[in-house]
């Protein structure tokens, strides 16, 4: 089960905070109270070292007090920082071979498409929208998880997807033929074939397979407004929209931008030789 560390940084603030609340509004009340209470009763008849010592213990604040007080600011900025700014991502799987390979770390630009408040997704500041060819980090309409692909279809596109080839309002989508390569579908590989692909003029490179995968279902969709048709750039091993249908812009999470660190899978050591922008 994915950890969801937006609401669990929101739960830890909050609670953090609240601590700190009410040790400034009730708890150091009683103790002053009890530091007045001991200074009256004491006088003069302790030595004024055991006194400040006694002082000392009963203006110390509760351990849990104290762990709120240290941590609160601290996660504050780490919950700022991965809503409004800045969010890593590991990649899972190959669908966006081979932009994005698995184990890639990549970096998500969170303000890009406006700013949204975390956990419940509300905008509150519209800064951008998504343009086509760009790589995008979403939640889909079938499944409560961060999900990455390209942008495809705009608002309103009609989009055809038929023999491998991409169609947008009726119009095939350029690709030149780069090499041939190998695309792997779980423990196989398969004959495959390199091509770079131009969406709005944004250039990036795709994969197909020479395989014929049989029935491909439906092969047409109309975008509905408020709403991008995403697709994997690995696009015989990619469930995207064309298997769970276009993403409502209330669930979008933000831009993909970079890749600052691979790990392959396994007992493997990060390294940092795949450090690029993604286009």
């Amino acid at each position: 089960m994915d950890i969801d560390f937006a609401l669990v940084l929101v739960v830890l603030v909050g609670a953090c905070g609240l601590i700190w609340v009410l040790d400034s509004l009730l708890l150091k009340k009683v103790r002053n109270q009890r530091i007045a209470d001991f200074r009256q009763t004491a006088g003069n008849t302790r030595p004024e070292k055991a006194v400040e010592e006694e002082v000392a213990a009963l203006a110390r604040e509760p351990v849990l007090v104290e762990y709120a007080k240290s941590f609160f600011p601290v996660l504050l900025v780490v919950l700022v920082l991965r809503s409004f700014i800045i969010e890593p991502y590991q990649i899972p799987t190959g669908s966006m071979i081979p932009t994005l390979q698995v184990g890639d770390f990549i970096l998500v630009n969170k303000y890009h498409y406006g700013l949204r408040l975390p956990v419940i997704g509300t905008k509150i500041v519209d800064i951008g929208e998504p343009q086509r060819g760009e790589v995008m980090v979403f939640i889909p309409p079938h499944e409560n998880k961060y999900y990455i692909k390209r942008v495809v279809g705009m608002p309103g596109d009609r989009i055809r997807y038929e023999d491998k080839r991409l169609y947008i309002n009726g119009e095939e989508v350029e690709r030149d033929y780069l090499g041939a390569t190998r695309v792997e579908f779980g423990p196989e590989s398969v004959a495959g074939n390199l091509y770079q692909e131009d969406l709005g003029g944004v250039e990036h490179t795709i994969q197909l397979s020479d395989l014929r995968l049989g029935r491909q279902g439906r092969t047409s969709w109309i975008v509905p407004e408020g709403h991008y048709f995403m697709m994997g750039d690995n696009r015989d091993n990619s469930a995207d929209s064309r298997v769970w249908g276009p993403v409502s812009e209330t669930k979008i999470i933000g831009r993909a931008v970079a890749i600052w660190m691979h790990k392959d899978p396994g007992l493997n050591l990060p390294h940092f030789s795949r450090n690029q922008l993604i286009r």
